[in-house]
């Protein structure tokens, strides 16, 4: 294998075309093992008794495919499939590459393999970290140590109370009573002492969370690409494989 390297963001690309081809390839020789035709052929030489016979013409059918050439057929497109994801899987193992967000390393040696898993999980912890409720702008917010959660300033606020009221119109007089009439007023009878309690954060802690993780997703995908541009020994692992089974 000395002498045959190349970079794995590089194997990377081809990887998948491989798989592909070597699928297409495969389900194509699948259909003709299921058509036994394909694989029989046949020569009829007809010959009369004597020389005044009908003469009839010959039969020949030709074999269209052989075991043979299916199997060197699929060890062809699986040898170079093999051999790719080989190579992939055993660069894997080694690729690895920094952390580093603001010049400051927050992991080293971190595999590729950890590297395209952390990349899915970030992109999860912002979807939550994104939903997160945060405090109404409209209050003063205190964080209180005792309730484990934020405290809004008291207000005072005024209770009323509509009150029965007897009111007169009219006088009375020697001739007429007085006219009077039941009236309701609203009355003052107390106060309301509100305190409101959340339990969401701030938004400018919201937002801070929100740009270290942006950070470290950049931070990750550099460090995956970097990972990746490493150099890696191509495998021959497909053929070694392939020819114990069919050599």
């Amino acid at each position: 294998m000395a002498g045959r390297k190349s970079k794995l963001n590089q194997i990377i690309a081809v990887g998948n075309g491989e798989k592909s081809r070597a699928k297409k390839v495969m389900t194509k020789i699948y259909q003709k093992l299921d058509k036994d035709v394909l694989f029989s052929g046949i020569s009829k030489i007809y010959e009369p008794i004597d020389e005044e016979g009908e003469q009839l013409p010959r039969e020949e059918k030709f074999v269209q495919i052989t075991v043979e050439d299916s199997i060197k057929e699929v060890k062809n497109v699986l040898t170079g499939m093999f051999n790719i994801v080989a190579t992939q899987d055993i660069a894997n193992c080694y690729a690895k590459a920094a952390i580093e967000v603001d010049g400051k390393v927050i992991a080293s040696d971190v595999p590729v393999t950890h590297l395209l898993f952390l990349e899915k999980q970030l992109e999860d912890i912002n979807t939550f970290v994104n939903s997160l409720p945060t405090l109404d702008p409209s209050e003063k917010w205190i964080y209180n140590e005792q309730t484990n959660c934020y405290v809004s300033e008291e207000k005072k606020t005024i209770r009323t109370k509509k009150i029965p009221e007897v009111i007169v119109k009219y006088e009375a007089t020697e001739k007429h009573p007085a006219q009077t009439e039941l009236i309701y007023i609203d009355k003052a009878v107390g106060y309301w002492h509100t305190v409101k309690f959340s339990g969401a954060t701030t938004k400018k802690k919201r937002d801070l969370l929100l740009e270290k993780i942006q950070k470290l997703q950049k931070a990750v995908k550099y460090a995956r690409e970097e990972a990746n541009n490493a150099e890696v020994e191509k495998s021959d692992f497909g053929d070694l494989i392939l020819d114990y089974i069919f050599e």
